[in-house]
This record gives C-alpha cells, sequence and structure tokens, in this order.
C-alpha cells in the first residue's frame, strides 16, 4: 500500500435477517458445511492487505464462538455493541476500532456479513483502487436488467437504467470521514442504507469500483439455495 494508514475490515452482524426466511439469524445458518458468517470471515481472513476484521455482534448473542471456532484472535476481533440498526453497529464499530488503536486516517471496509460469497481478490481490488482516493469507494456493478417502476404489482413506469448501479460491499472509506458522515446523518435525521449513502450526504462522491454478479447478498430464502450451490462448485 501507498500510505501508512492501515486498512481494517468492520462486519456488522447483529441483525436478525427478518426476510431470509431463516429459523434464526441469517448469519448463523448453515450453508455448505459453515454457518454464513463463517464463509464470509474466512475470506476476509486470507486479504494481506488487512490489518484485522472486526465482528460487530448484538450484546446478547451467544452464539458467535461456537459457530465460528478457529479463527485466530490477532486477525478476528470482536465487540458485543450492535445496535437496532446497520448505521447504529457500523458507528459502534468504529468507536471498538478506535479502542483498538485505530485513528482518523486509517481505512474501514464495511462488508455484509450476509455476503459470504465474497473473494479475497475482490477485496484487494477496491483496496487497490481506494488506497490513494480523497474519498474511498465502494464494490458496485452497473445495472444490466431494464428497470421498472411499480405501483402495487403493475407497472408505472420504465425508468432509464443508464449510469445506475448496484451497491455492494465492501465500502472502504477512512474511518474519520465515516465517523463523521454517520453522525452528520444521524443529526439531519438521513435514513442511512449504506456508509456510502452517508457519506454522499457530506456533498463528497464515492469511486464505483466493479464488482462481480457472484458477490450477492443473501437477503430471501432463494438465495441460500443459490449461494449453496455457488460455493459447492469452487
Amino acid at each position: 500500500m501507498s500510505t501508512a494508514a492501515r486498512c481494517y475490515a468492520l462486519v456488522p452482524c447483529a441483525g436478525v435477517g427478518a426476510r431470509a426466511g431463516t429459523a434464526g439469524p441469517k448469519q448463523y445458518a448453515a450453508l455448505a458445511g459453515q454457518v454464513v458468517v463463517a464463509h464470509t470471515l474466512r475470506a476476509l481472513a486470507t486479504v494481506p492487505a488487512l490489518t484485522a476484521t472486526l465482528v460487530v455482534l448484538a450484546p446478547d448473542d451467544e452464539q458467535f464462538e461456537a459457530a465460528v471456532p478457529g479463527l485466530a484472535p490477532a486477525r478476528c476481533w470482536v465487540a458485543r455493541c450492535g445496535g437496532a440498526t446497520r448505521a447504529h453497529s457500523v458507528a459502534q464499530g468504529l468507536h471498538a476500532l478506535r479502542q483498538r488503536g485505530a485513528g482518523d486516517d486509517d481505512w474501514v471496509l464495511v462488508h455484509d456479513a450476509a455476503r459470504c460469497l465474497v473473494r479475497p481478490a475482490w477485496v484487494q481490488r477496491l483496496i487497490d483502487a481506494c488506497i490513494d482516493d480523497a474519498v474511498g469507494g465502494l464494490l458496485a456493478l452497473p445495472l444490466a436488467d431494464t428497470l421498472k417502476q411499480a405501483e402495487g404489482e403493475r407497472v408505472a413506469a420504465t425508468l432509464d437504467r443508464s449510469a445506475k448501479w448496484l451497491a455492494q460491499t465492501p465500502q472502504m472509506f477512512r474511518l474519520g470521514l465515516l465517523q463523521r458522515a454517520l453522525q452528520q446523518a444521524e443529526r439531519d435525521g438521513v435514513a442511512v442504507t449504506d456508509e456510502a449513502s452517508a457519506v454522499e450526504a457530506l456533498g463528497l462522491a464515492p469511486r464505483l469500483v466493479a464488482g462481480e454478479i457472484e458477490n450477492l447478498k443473501l437477503t430471501w430464502p432463494a438465495d441460500f439455495a443459490l449461494a449453496e450451490r455457488l460455493l459447492e462448485t469452487r
């Protein structure tokens, strides 16, 4: 890397996954012989540019250590400080990183626990593209399909898909900038659906780095069957 700043991964893992149709939190659903989040963390653990990964759990989480055994404690840290929303969990995770010595200029790569098909090379691609960027950026995919706007179950309009991208993770920003963006969004009552949207609300333009269609987020029941097939073919 071309700067002295370190890179940390931050994985919010405090959600309940209500849409996934699983018996419990989707990050602990079984998938190809491991739980979902275990696949995610093992991929991040093999990215050489990452100093460590911080997993943000719910305060009452009692499953993690048993569900994800064998992770090196020097490179995988746990903080039971997650909140009711993703933005709150990420904000609390940034504070926990500061307590472990991270500073304003260090990079934080926020990654969804449920994007368990992520590959180390994709994470490295993002780091290489953003390490010298003034803002930071995210993995994303140019929209390929025709985009429809709905009213109920009917099409209301066909929208222009040019210059439209589907946001993925990791999303990579300097700790100080991301912390400031999340604090400002909370003060302004801005709905934060991802870290890039908080940074955008400051008037900044994150870099779009081409991702992969395989880097899907497990959200609906059918996603789990697809992910299992993909993992089995690797």
